[in-house]
């Protein structure tokens, strides 16, 4: 998806949304810090896991499925803007039940707003099957006056001709929904084992015959485009990196307590902001150390 997307184009998505944040321009570094707490982290440590922005890059939500209307008014906003961008809204099957995403599906279709709502559908949400949380688990076809389209989201070029179509419609007719058919391999959190609703089999499966990533490499190699010996120095150096920005995460130091109170708004209107209590009053400063101020 990232490689179809075009300068002005955003995306914003849900919880755990750390692949994406490298995509759009933060370090492995960045992002690992962040998820450490320590000062190298693309929000300063201040973040975690579920605040992590870059430009273009309106960061994970911790509110189920909160992010598919803010989607809709970040693409609405591009339209406002006359910039030509799109916006991707994210969610998984799992949050495609929420009453706001039929109520964003109307309000962008109304407004005919270039967004893109990406149906994320691994199989599970959390630990319940599509098919025991949703009627219609075709959910490319549940935006009602939406157009919806069906992907592999096991294979990297069907996802990014997808989202170049997708790109195409929204920018020129309106809103539509895509849904990208996929897998997860773990469990949704560290507290599931992911292995009580499925059998280890069924992970194995899918694991050695539709994996996009070995099913890439298989493509690229077969068709003579790069060498087996290439794809392991390209794996070595990632390695490395990854590496690397991991000692960093454990290493690095976190911010100084007085900066805690800092860039909480990008332009401070109030000098104070409030403690624990109402007479607990600490600096409201404008440091613009995290990546997207």
């Amino acid at each position: 998806m990232r490689s179809a997307m075009r300068p002005a184009d955003c995306i914003i998505s849900a919880y755990r949304v750390h692949g994406w944040t490298y995509l759009m321009g933060v370090s492995i570094a960045g992002v690992l810090c962040e998820l450490t707490g320590r000062k190298t982290g693309c929000a300063r440590g201040k973040g975690g896991s579920m605040h992590m922005y870059s430009k273009n890059f309106y960061g994970g939500n911790g509110i189920v499925g909160a992010q598919i209307p803010l989607g809709a008014g970040v693409a609405l906003a591009n339209k406002y803007k006359g910039n030509g961008g799109v916006c991707f809204a994210l969610y998984g099957d799992g949050a495609s039940n929420q009453g706001q995403v039929f109520e964003a599906y109307n309000m962008s279709h109304l407004w005919k707003v270039p967004c893109i709502f990406v149906c994320e559908n691994n199989g599970y949400g959390m630990g319940t099957s599509a098919e025991r949380s949703s009627s219609n688990t075709a959910y490319y076809t549940r935006g009602d006056a939406l157009p919806g389209i069906w992907v592999d989201g096991m294979d990297v070029l069907a996802v990014r001709e997808a989202t170049q179509f997708a790109i195409d419609y929204a920018t020129k007719t309106g809103p539509l929904v895509m849904e990208v058919f996929t897998y997860r391999y773990s469990g949704h959190s560290m507290s599931d084992p992911g292995t009580s609703y499925r059998t280890r089999d069924e992970v194995q499966e899918v694991r050695q015959t539709k994996d996009p990533i070995m099913l890439f490499k298989n493509k690229i190699t077969e068709s003579g485009l790069v060498s087996a010996d290439e794809i392991k120095k390209f794996d070595a150096e990632i390695k490395k990196e990854v590496d690397a920005a991991t000692a960093l995460s454990k290493s690095d130091t976190e911010i100084e307590l007085k900066e805690l109170t800092t860039d909480i708004y990008s332009a401070n209107i109030e000098p104070k902001v409030r403690g624990t209590h109402v007479n607990q009053q600490f600096p409201h400063a404008s440091l613009k150390r995290a990546v997207n101020l």
